[in-house]
């Protein structure tokens, strides 16, 4: 599907761009979105966080800065197609009710379908951790470890029909160590994920960043 990108219109102090942020878990870059966005002057809002998940640590920490979360969770349809596509539609519906403009997955792991995303497309970011397009997928971490390279990071990217395929944004690097594990690399690669994406959701925001 050749995706037709139509970037978000430019938000202000005044009238910030309305955002909604995907979750599954714990939600640390959304927290560390969520506490950016209280700096004077910004020009995005988190209008709501959604989960797919219930109970999850995120959805406490939403709450806790005054931002509304709800669990759309996936519905109990057998056919995994039909699943996705009737899950997607209620998120749209809690998109439309809280008047959201773009869309931030922040640990979501989830895949979108290609409809979803043609709908959205120039209007939904990612952060993946590492520097793609080496390493996509869902362990990340492990595969950078396993394959012996000196740096990784992480990638703000457009999210396309594809997983982790999208046009890259802006990346952060941090060096891999002989000493470094999953873990380790974890921790130094979200320090940045956690600087880079509100930048990058600045420029976002400011009409700073092209279409693809």
């Amino acid at each position: 599907m050749a995706e037709d990108w139509r970037l978000p219109r430019v938000g202000t102090a005044k009238d910030p761009l309305r955002l909604a942020v995907f979750i599954s878990g714990s939600g640390s870059g959304m927290e560390a979105l969520l506490k950016h966005q209280q700096t004077p002057g910004c020009k995005h809002a988190t209008s709501v966080v959604i989960s797919d998940k219930p109970n999850v640590v995120g959805l406490n920490k939403a709450e806790n800065l005054g931002v509304s979360a709800v669990v759309v969770p996936l519905p109990d349809v057998p056919h995994k197609a039909e699943r996705r596509l009737i899950h997607e539609q209620e998120i749209g519906e809690v998109l439309a009710d809280y008047g959201v403009e773009a869309i931030i997955l922040s640990g979501y792991m989830r895949i979108l379908t290609p409809s979803f995303v043609e709908q959205w497309a120039g209007r939904i970011l990612n952060i993946h951790p590492s520097l793609l397009p080496d390493f996509p997928g869902a362990h990340a971490h492990r595969d950078v470890i396993a394959a012996g390279v000196s740096k990784s990071g992480c990638t703000v990217h457009f999210v396309d029909s594809g997983m982790d395929t999208g046009p890259i944004i802006m990346q952060r690097e941090v060096q891999v160590y002989p000493t470094d594990d999953e873990e380790s690399l974890a921790e130094k690669v979200k320090k940045q994920e956690h600087i880079l994406y509100p930048i990058v959701i600045d420029m976002l925001s400011s009409g700073e960043i092209k279409s693809p």
